[in-house]
């Protein structure tokens, strides 16, 4: 057996510390620049030097807290990537990390209540909610738009297999109307969640509707394998398949 050659042996050290000096930073700071807060993020690369130099992270271990996402408080999440296809050539000159290919991102998410209220004033889910209510409730408006409508002093609470949400759904002229929605939550599909045992009630006399089937659709990158409420917690774990962005 042949002793490895000092020069190669450098050469290996040296990219190690390449990789560990530049494609850590590069991957932290897109991470980054995906959401607006992120109080800890911690990642982890995994893969010999010759795969990642070649422009492929066989995996990659991700633990976020803290994360906000278009408005949404992500809590603690947990993410796993694998076969991630990058421009490392460019990376390694100090530009950004960029995404080659779609990749999947399995991992688990923990929403605590504090979490769900804070995401309540995002679009996504308020504009769901505001959706859902329109038809139930009575307004003067004989056409209302979802947009021209606004939730107030909305507060969500959880407990095992169900959720209550209380809030004003307040019009375009200002005029509130009080809630309180008792449903539970399930699978509908892999991406989509539906209410189920659904209860609303108001000061105002509802129709005699079904209130049960209304379903959020998240898109067909989700993929949604559990999900559970439990008191104070909802947790879910599935897999995303994450999107490169066009070039501008």
């Amino acid at each position: 057996m042949h002793n490895q050659d000092p020069n190669s042996q450098a050469l290996t050290q040296k990219q190690s510390r390449l990789i560990g000096k530049v494609l850590s930073p590069a991957v932290g700071l897109w991470l980054r620049s995906q959401v607006e807060q992120v109080e800890h993020l911690q990642v982890k690369i995994e893969g010999g030097d010759r795969q990642i130099l070649s422009g492929c992270i066989p995996g990659v271990s991700i633990t976020a807290k803290g994360a906000v996402y278009q408005g949404l408080h992500l809590g603690e999440i947990q993410l796993t990537g694998t076969g991630i296809r990058i421009n490392i050539g460019q990376v390694i000159k100090g530009k950004p990390l960029r995404l080659l290919e779609p990749i999947p991102v399995a991992g688990e998410l923990k929403l605590p209540e504090a979490d769900l209220n804070a995401s309540l004033q995002a679009p996504l889910l308020a504009n769901a909610l505001i959706e859902f209510l329109l038809p139930l409730l009575q307004t003067n408006d004989p056409a209302p738009q979802p947009a021209a409508y606004r939730l107030l002093n909305s507060r969500m609470a959880l407990d095992s297999g169900q959720l209550t949400i209380s809030a004003q759904l307040v019009s375009a002229a200002g005029n509130p109307t009080p809630f309180v929605l008792r449903s539970g939550l399930q699978l509908a599909s892999s991406h989509e969640l539906q209410f189920v045992r659904t209860h609303l009630q108001t000061s105002q006399p509802l129709p005699a509707a079904n209130l049960d089937g209304f379903i959020l659709d998240l898109g067909p990158e989700v993929d949604i394998q559990e999900l559970s409420l439990s008191p104070g917690l909802l947790t879910c774990r599935g897999r995303i398949m994450v999107i490169p962005l066009e070039e501008s």
